[in-house]
C-alpha cells in the first residue's frame, strides 16, 4: 500500500472515529438534559402524568381555548420525556395521585377547579384567594401579608406550586391563574425556564411561585415573568392579616 493511501485510510478512520465521538456526546448532553428536565417536572422514568382540567369561570362543562393550550403543552412536555399522559375533569376527580404526577390547572373562583380549592386548603395554607368583587382586591392573592392584585387589561397573575401531599406520592404542579390566559403563561413559563429554576430555587421540590404576565392585550402568554418565590410564606400556618382577609 502506497503512503498516500496509507494516509488517505487514515485520514477517514480518524474522521469516522471523531465523528461517532461527537455523535455520542451530544447524545450523552440530550440524555442529561431530559433527565434533569424529567427530576425537575417529576416524570423520571416515564412516569405517568394526569391533568387535571378546569371549567371556565362559572360555567361548568365548558374549557377555555387558553387552558386548552396549558393542556397541550403539558401534553407534549409528558411525550417528549416518555409519560403516559391523563385528563381528568377537576368537578369529577376525587382521589389521590398517587403513582401519577399531577399537573392541576385553574383557580377555585367560581366553581372553575374545585381542587385546587382543596390542594391550597391542605398544603399551602399561606395562601388566601380574595373572593371576586367590584374592589381592587378582586381575586387577589394574598401571602405573606403582601397582595397580588388582577389589573384586568393590564397585568395579571398565577400562583404556580410544586409539592408531595405525601412522601409516598408523586408531586402535584398546581398552575392557580387569575385567568385563563395566566394559566397558559404559567405552564410556558416553567417549560422555558425549568433549568434555571432547578439551579436557584432553596428546594426545587417544594415550591410556591407568583408569575406576573404584564402587557398581557399586545404579548400574551409569552410576556410571562417570575415576580416573587413566596415558598416559605405559603407552606406556613396562614398568618393573621390573611385570616382577616377571609373574614
Amino acid at each position: 500500500m502506497s503512503a498516500a493511501l496509507l494516509n488517505v485510510l487514515i485520514g477517514l478512520v480518524t474522521s469516522v472515529l471523531s465523528g461517532g465521538g461527537v455523535w455520542l456526546l451530544n447524545r450523552a448532553r440530550q440524555a442529561r438534559t431530559l433527565n434533569r428536565k424529567a427530576a425537575f417536572f417529576g416524570l423520571g422514568g416515564g412516569a405517568p402524568c394526569v391533568v387535571v382540567m378546569n371549567d371556565k369561570y362559572n360555567k361548568p362543562g365548558t374549557t377555555a381555548q387558553d387552558d386548552v393550550h396549558a393542556l397541550v403543552e403539558i401534553a407534549m412536555l409528558a411525550r417528549e420525556l416518555g409519560s403516559p399522559v391523563t385528563i381528568r375533569q377537576a368537578r369529577e376527580f376525587r382521589e389521590s395521585n398517587g403513582s401519577s404526577t399531577e399537573f392541576c390547572i385553574g383557580a377555585p373562583s367560581g366553581g372553575s377547579n374545585p381542587r385546587t380549592g382543596g390542594h391550597l386548603a391542605a398544603h399551602l395554607p399561606g395562601v388566601t384567594i380574595m373572593p371576586v368583587s367590584h374592589d381592587e382586591d378582586s381575586m387577589a392573592y394574598v401571602v405573606g401579608g403582601e397582595r397580588f392584585r388582577l389589573e384586568h387589561g393590564q397585568r395579571a397573575r398565577a400562583l404556580v406550586a410544586k409539592f408531595r401531599p405525601d412522601p409516598d406520592s408523586r408531586p402535584v404542579f398546581l398552575i392557580c391563574g387569575q385567568t385563563a390566559l395566566t394559566n397558559r403563561a404559567a405552564v410556558h413559563f416553567l417549560q422555558r425556564r425549568h433549568r434555571e429554576l432547578a439551579g436557584s430555587l432553596e428546594n426545587p421540590e417544594q415550591f410556591c411561585l407568583v408569575i406576573r404576565v404584564d402587557a398581557m392585550e399586545t404579548y400574551g402568554y409569552q410576556s410571562a415573568t417570575l415576580e416573587r418565590d413566596v415558598s416559605r410564606a405559603a407552606f406556613a400556618p396562614a398568618e393573621a392579616e390573611n385570616e382577616a382577609a377571609r373574614s
